[in-house]
């Protein structure tokens, strides 16, 4: 009886080894930074969410009758 095909021979060339991805960050990073843009430093613990306050309704069951 054959063998199955391990996970890795399964992703064949599309699969990128982490060489090959630190190199396309690295690419792409200077891309970026050539094209104008700039990288910036977010601070530990600094959220990108500008309202977690308000109403939270929640219904549970039946829409009620109007």
């Amino acid at each position: 009886m054959a063998k199955k095909a391990s996970g890795a021979s399964k992703r064949g060339k599309d699969s990128n080894t982490p060489l090959e991805s630190r190199e396309s960050i690295e690419s792409q990073v200077q891309a970026f930074l050539s094209g104008g843009g700039e990288i910036q430093q977010i601070p530990k613990g600094v959220s990108g969410q500008t309202n977690t306050s308000g109403p939270k309704h929640i219904t549970l069951g039946k829409k009620p009758r109007s």
